[in-house]
C-alpha cells in the first residue's frame, strides 16, 4: 500500500508528504549522528533544570498523586522518607496529597527513570551529553532487581540501601569519573548487542563492560578500601548496573530529533503505571496518552497472576531508540525471561521494521547480517499498519511497598497514536 492511499495521507493530506518525509529524514540523521557521553555525576538539584527541593520527578507523562498507581505512589512516599520531608508511611501520603510537592514527568526535565522513575532532589544522578548536539539528559543510580524503591517498595530495607547508595556509592563514583576520561556510552551500547544484550531487560555485557571503564579508577580513588570493594561487589552483582545511564543515553540521543516541524517520529514511549504516554518530534509540549495496559508477565516465585500492575517506566525510551523489544533477535535468551521461543525474538524485530523509518547504523543484530536495529518509530506507520510498538518490560506489584513480580511483554495502545495523528493533522493543516 502507497502513502497516497494510506488512512494517514487522507487524515493528513497529500500535499504534506513531501514535507513530512523530509522532516523525518532530517530527524532520522540527527538522531543516527548523535551521542552519549557520560561525564560526570551530581545531586540531581544541582544539574536538574527546573528542579527544587519540593519537586519529584516521576516516569510517565503527567500525572496527579490521586490518580498514581500503587508503585508510583510507593516510590513517591518512600522518596518523601529519603528526604527527610516525612517520619514515615503516614506522614508521607499526606504531604504528598497536600499540593505541596511539584509532580512532574522527567522527559520534562531532560531525565529518566525506570519503572516508577522517581528522582527526588538528592538523589545522585549521571550526566550524559550529547556531544554533536550540545543536549544533556540524567537519570539516578541503579538499586538492582526485587524490593527496591523504583518497583514501589519503601521498607526501612529499600531505604537503608538508598542511603548507602548516597552516602558511600555516589561519592566514589563522582570522583571516579572526575578522574576518568568520558565514557563513550553508545559505543557500549553498540558492542553488547553483539554479545546478546537487548538494552532493556538483559542488560549483562552492558554492566560489565561498565564496570571494565570504572573499576580502575575506582581503585585509585582515596576511598576506605573495604567501601570501594563493597561498591565493586554491587555494581558487579546488578546486571542492569547500566540500566540507567544507557536510558539517559537514550534520551539525550533521541532529544536531538525532538521538535522538528511536520516530523511525524515518535521521541518518547513512556508509562506511569496509569497512562501509556508517547511525545512525537513535530509536536513538541504534547502528549498523547491511553490507559497503561498491564503486561503478559513471567513472575517471580512467589507471585500470580493478578499481582502485576499496570505497564511502568520511561525505560521504554529503550525502544524508542530500537532497542529492548525493537533488538530482540540480538537477545534470543531474553525469552527465558519475558517468554516466547528465539524465532519469536527475531520476528519481533522484523515486525518492528513494518512501522520504523530506518535502521541504525551502530546499533547492528549479527544474526541478521548485521542489519542495524529498527529505528525512528512514524505515528503515520503504526496507525496504517495496526502494528504497536513492543516492549520488553519489568513488571512491579499493583499495591505501593511491595516491589517488583516479574518480567514480561507489552504492546503501546494503539489510542496514542490516532490522537497524535490528529493532533498533526489540526497543526499542520
Amino acid at each position: 500500500m502507497s502513502w497516497k492511499d494510506s488512512k494517514s495521507c487522507t487524515v493528513l493530506g497529500g500535499e504534506n508528504l513531501g514535507k513530512i518525509d523530509d522532516a523525518n529524514e532530517n530527524a532520522i540523521t540527527r538522531y543516527k549522528e548523535a551521542g552519549a557521553v557520560l561525564t560526570g555525576l551530581d545531586k540531581a538539584k544541582n544539574v536538574i533544570p527546573g528542579m527544587n527541593e519540593k519537586t519529584l520527578l516521576h516516569a510517565g507523562p503527567p500525572i496527579e498523586w490521586e490518580r498514581m498507581s500503587g508503585p508510583t505512589r510507593g516510590a513517591v512516599m518512600g522518596a518523601l522518607i529519603f528526604e527527610g520531608l516525612a517520619n514515615d508511611e503516614e506522614e508521607a501520603e499526606e504531604l504528598a496529597a497536600s499540593g505541596e510537592i511539584e509532580f512532574d514527568p522527567c522527559h520534562d526535565h531532560d531525565s529518566v527513570g525506570p519503572m516508577a522513575g522517581v528522582i527526588s532532589p538528592s538523589m545522585s544522578v549521571y550526566i550524559i551529553e550529547n556531544p554533536e548536539h550540545g543536549n544533556k539528559a540524567y537519570s539516578n543510580l541503579n538499586e538492582g532487581l526485587g524490593e527496591v524503591l523504583r518497583y514501589g517498595a519503601y521498607s526501612e530495607k529499600v531505604l537503608d540501601k538508598l542511603k548507602w547508595m548516597e552516602d558511600v556509592e555516589a561519592p566514589i563514583l563522582k570522583a571516579t569519573l572526575e578522574q576518568s576520561e568520558p565514557i563513550d556510552c553508545k559505543e557500549i551500547i553498540a558492542q553488547a548487542l553483539h554479545m546478546g544484550d537487548d538494552g532493556h531487560c538483559r542488560d549483562v555485557a552492558m554492566s560489565l563492560m561498565f564496570l571494565r571503564e570504572l573499576a580502575p579508577y575506582i581503585m585509585e580513588t582515596d576511598f576506605d578500601v573495604e567501601d570501594k570493594e563493597k561498591v565493586l561487589k554491587f555494581m558487579g552483582e546488578n546486571q542492569l548496573t547500566f540500566l540507567n545511564p544507557l536510558m539517559a543515553s537514550g534520551k539525550a540521543m533521541i532529544d536531538a530529533a525532538h521538535g522538528i516541524d511536520y516530523s511525524t517520529m515518535i521521541t518518547a514511549l513512556t508509562r506511569n503505571g496509569t497512562d501509556f504516554g508517547i511525545r512525537v518530534s513535530g509536536l513538541p509540549g504534547q502528549w498523547f496518552t491511553a490507559p497503561a495496559p498491564k503486561p503478559n508477565t513471567l513472575f517471580f516465585p512467589g507471585f500470580k497472576e493478578g499481582d502485576q500492575g499496570r505497564d511502568i517506566g520511561d525505560s521504554a525510551i529503550c525502544e524508542t531508540i530500537g532497542l529492548g523489544g525493537f533488538a530482540s533477535a540480538t537477545a534470543p535468551s531474553i525469552v527465558q525471561v519475558v517468554g516466547g521461543t528465539p524465532s519469536d525474538a527475531a520476528d519481533r524485530t522484523r515486525e518492528m521494521r513494518e512501522i520504523t523509518i530506518d535502521e541504525h547504523p551502530s546499533f547492528t543484530i549479527p544474526f541478521m547480517n548485521f542489519q542495524g536495529v529498527p529505528i525512528g518509530i512514524d505515528i503515520r506507520k503504526v496507525v496504517d499498519t495496526g502494528i504497536e510498538p513492543f516492549i520488553n518490560t519489568g513488571v512491579a506489584h499493583k499495591d505501593p511497598g511491595v516491589g517488583g513480580v516479574g518480567f514480561g511483554l507489552v504492546r503501546a495502545p494503539m489510542d496514542c497514536f490516532k490522537k497524535a495523528l490528529k493532533a498533526f493533522a489540526e497543526k499542520y493543516k
